[in-house]
């Protein structure tokens, strides 16, 4: 015990000196493990797999690599090693998140807009245990590959990114940041243009038509790369049908249960109105299902940027610190008027995410995002917390939660090779929890050390550090 204890007090003394990688001071201010050896003892662990939750078990990381996992008794520590003991705490592996954004909502007076959170939501990110994300669409696609390349240099702090391209749409709402073709000529070109720049998939939006989507299918597969969509004039059927490889949102947009729909065309109203209303049990949602699952469709769900606001936190996962005051102030008038005044909502919240299990328990593919952008009530970090508690208060098994929010958004990736799980040999990205998921999902919230590529991120002080800014920065 004296032994280890002298091996410890030497480690800690190296914790923040450089390793391979050459830091910033700015990132380096939040990294509190960066040594060759650490060891995790007494841990629970729930690995990503899917498998049973393990308890008394002991993680050694050597470098970037897990190499060594299992029963405390089993496990050799070798002498050089931090120790952390992991009495009463959890470990998962980190978060692999595909719908997020490095922008967030900026209504003003009747217009919608979004604004670049650069610096904030990158550290937010990383800080909520997301280790690797996909934005899914850019506004500022040269900012995101920026960040991109930072954060891999050191230069920057947050997760490991993959950038989707800018939203290819059809001019039909007044965004202001959306840019719009004018045919479907332009889609290879933007495909073709954004794929020699670096992104590695492609997201489609609301007034798209068929010609585009096939167009833009076409191409990105010929580069061995994904299209995803969030939907309106397009059936979930018809994309599909086409080939797109993802659909964003769950259930929640999508428009195949309109009456005599008008091809192309997009009414997001009465493609809601007609979603509420289909039972939970539907045939026509069951086929639509099966039609999914056959053709390898994968599903994005976001319960978060669609959470009611009766009877919930203002920003869900208790992210009121984080806004600017003015931004908090905006966001609060929203949630007053509507508090109480949401059962439609509340409704079809419940039985979309009924539908998005019955989905992934008949074997869909299924990933999770949060989506920052909606009322400004998700706000990136806070909200991929919270998106794991939403998902097990729907019914979902804790394990099979995780297992959704890491592995499967890395086999969507194609890195479940090297992260996604806790196993020997995989990147050691993981997150140090305090507390017991099995007993409270909340304690999520208590993220303590997230580790990403081995070396270890205090998750309170990267909060701690943007308290304030969201919304401006």
């Amino acid at each position: 015990m004296k032994k280890n204890l002298i091996i410890f007090a030497i480690n800690a003394l190296l914790i923040c000196q450089l390793s391979a990688q050459n830091f910033t001071p700015q990132v380096k201010a939040f990294i509190t493990v960066d040594t060759t050896y650490v060891a995790i003892t007494n841990v629970t662990v729930i690995d990503g797999s899917g498998k049973d939750i393990k308890h008394l078990q002991t993680l050694v990381i050597k470098n970037d690599k897990i190499v060594q996992i299992g029963n405390n008794s089993d496990i050799t520590i070798p002498e050089e090693s931090l120790l952390i003991d992991g009495t009463g705490k959890t470990i998962i592996p980190g978060l692999v998140m595909l719908h997020e954004h490095l922008f967030y909502s900026k209504p003003f007076e009747n217009w919608f807009s979004v604004g670049q959170m650069t610096f904030t939501f990158p550290r937010l990110y990383l800080a909520g245990g997301v280790t690797t994300m996909r934005t899914g669409g850019s506004i500022q696609p040269q900012t995101d590959l920026n960040v991109k390349k930072w954060i891999s240099e050191g230069k920057m702090t947050g997760p490991k990114m993959d950038v989707t391209s800018p939203f290819i749409e059809r001019e039909g709402y007044d965004i202001p940041e959306l840019g719009f073709i004018q045919g479907t000529a332009e889609v290879s070109k933007i495909v073709n243009y954004w794929a020699d720049k670096g992104v590695t998939s492609f997201k489609v939006y609301n007034h798209i038509t068929k010609e585009d989507l096939k167009i833009c299918v076409e191409e990105a597969h010929k580069r061995g790369l994904k299209v995803t969509g969030h939907l309106c004039s397009l059936t979930y059927e018809e994309a599909s049908t086409i080939g797109i490889d993802n659909l964003e949102h769950g259930f929640m947009v999508s428009s195949d249960f309109m009456v005599n729909k008008e091809a192309d065309m997009c009414d997001p109203f009465e493609a809601r109105n007609a979603l509420s209303k289909e039972g939970i049990d539907s045939e026509k949602m069951n086929n639509l299902i099966d039609l999914l699952i056959k053709n390898g469709t994968a599903i994005t769900t976001t319960p978060n940027v669609f959470e009611p606001f009766t009877g919930r936190e203002i920003i869900p996962g208790g992210g009121e610190p984080a806004l600017a005051t003015e931004i908090f102030t905006d966001v609060k008038r929203t949630y007053d008027r509507v508090i109480n005044n949401d059962s439609l909502a509340f409704d079809l919240f419940h039985k979309n995410l009924i539908w998005v299990k019955r989905f992934y328990d008949k074997g869909g593919i299924l990933v999770a995002g949060t989506d920052p952008t909606g009322a400004g009530r998700t706000v990136a970090g806070y909200s991929n917390r919270r998106t794991v508690e939403i998902l097990v208060e729907e019914g979902f098994p804790l394990v099979d939660v995780i297992k959704i929010c890491t592995l499967n958004g890395a086999k969507f990736l194609g890195r479940e090779k090297t992260i996604g799980t806790l196993e020997i040999g995989k990147t050691a990205d993981l997150i140090l929890i305090g507390g017991n998921l099995e007993t409270n999902i909340r304690n999520i919230r208590n993220m303590e050390i997230v580790f990403k590529d081995g070396i270890g991120y205090d998750s309170k002080k990267l909060f701690e550090s943007v308290k304030g800014k969201v919304g401006f920065n």
